[in-house]
């Protein structure tokens, strides 16, 4: 499923707010646009399933799973930090 141009807009609000807010490099900047814009899509497709979906049912959802995200974002910055330390 393609974004729409509102959603489009959405994700690149929040990336200049990310991007702004933590200080982060160019790099940085375009794997979080691809990340955001990943999961704007799946949100998208999950609301088009279930058009009876509340801004709160999604909120309730992500808290569920925070600690499974949390530790997906961990991991990512375990991979990241030892691919740069090879790499030094």
């Amino acid at each position: 499923m393609t974004m729409t141009s509102e959603q489009r807009e959405q994700v690149a609000t929040e990336l200049k707010r990310f991007a702004g807010d933590l200080n982060l490099t160019q790099d940085q900047t375009e794997r979080l646009h691809t990340a955001l814009a990943e999961e704007r899509e799946k949100v998208g497709e999950y609301l088009k399933t279930h058009p009876n979906t509340t801004k709160a049912d999604i909120v309730a959802h992500v808290k569920e799973h925070r600690a499974e995200i949390h530790q997906r974002s961990e991991v990512a910055k375990a991979k990241e930090f030892l691919g740069q330390r090879l790499d030094s």
